[in-house]
């Protein structure tokens, strides 16, 4: 779902930040709902939680490349996010936390990917 929602974005006319921000927005949203359905809704949520740590993984599939432009403490952190979501995602999965921190990461990122902060 994450794999093709970007590819799909990435073919409008817009630069990679926007397309980043949007597809954190979408996951984003999707966790928000998730975390308010029912405990018995595992469907709805095992597959939100699971697209939001696949995004997670291709973020750091793409830090961890050569290629990557990205200054290399930035590359770091993006990779070291991605662990600490895996493992909160495991724990949230499990029902032994909440969607509280996943969310809360992903607005954070948002926040950072916004036109404004860029502009700044």
């Amino acid at each position: 779902m994450s794999l093709h929602a970007y590819q799909a974005a990435s073919t409008r006319d817009e630069d990679p930040r926007s397309t980043e921000y949007r597809l954190f927005a979408q996951v984003t949203r999707a966790l928000m709902r998730a975390s308010e359905a029912a405990d018995d809704d595992l469907a709805a949520r095992i597959d939100v939680l699971d697209w939001n740590r696949r995004v997670w993984t291709n973020l750091a599939a793409d830090c961890a490349s050569k290629d990557n432009q990205l200054p290399e403490q930035v590359r770091a952190s993006i990779i070291s996010l991605s662990i600490f979501i895996s493992k909160h995602t495991s724990l949230v999965m499990r029902g032994k936390d909440s969607f509280d921190v996943l969310i809360d990461i992903n607005r954070t990122i948002m926040q950072g990917l916004a036109p404004q902060a860029a502009a700044s």
